[in-house]
């Protein structure tokens, strides 16, 4: 099984911003361990700040390659991204989106997602353990 993770904008910060919403943790740490306890399952991991380049890397993995699923973090792009909505429909594999923190305990402005509609599942508010949760559930599926 192949997984693609793809982390949104200011997730490379993941460990120093805001401690007390995404915790302590890099997300590189934390995918050493999703790879440790997954070891029968290629996890791939990309991040970038640029919404096109989000795209570019769904369609890659989702579309023209041979990824059976995607666990997307889309940060701050969840809440106004019609583009990052379009892609996913015309994606070949099932997308899990994914959120650290429980958006629906935020501003309200969090708790709109454009994307939601387009993937099959969402979860959020278990931290780190939100990804692990998504791989889970694309394991299930499969």
């Amino acid at each position: 099984m192949k997984i693609q993770i793809i982390n949104g904008p200011n997730l490379n910060l993941l460990g120093q911003r805001e401690p007390g919403i995404y915790g302590n943790e890099s997300f590189e740490k934390y995918l050493r361990e999703l790879r440790s306890q997954y070891a029968d399952v290629q996890i791939d991991y990309f991040q970038s700040n640029v919404e096109g380049m989000l795209i570019d890397k769904m369609q890659q993995a989702g579309f023209f390659g041979d990824c059976d699923g995607i666990v997307l973090n889309a940060g701050a792009y969840t809440h106004t991204s019609v583009a990052l909505q379009d892609c996913i429909r015309s994606l070949r594999c099932p997308v899990i989106e994914v959120h650290i923190s429980n958006v629906h305990k935020r501003e309200p402005f969090r708790h709109k997602s454009m994307i939601s509609c387009a993937c099959m599942g969402v979860i959020c508010g278990f931290g780190l353990d939100s990804y692990r949760l998504a791989i889970e559930a694309l394991r299930a599926k499969k």
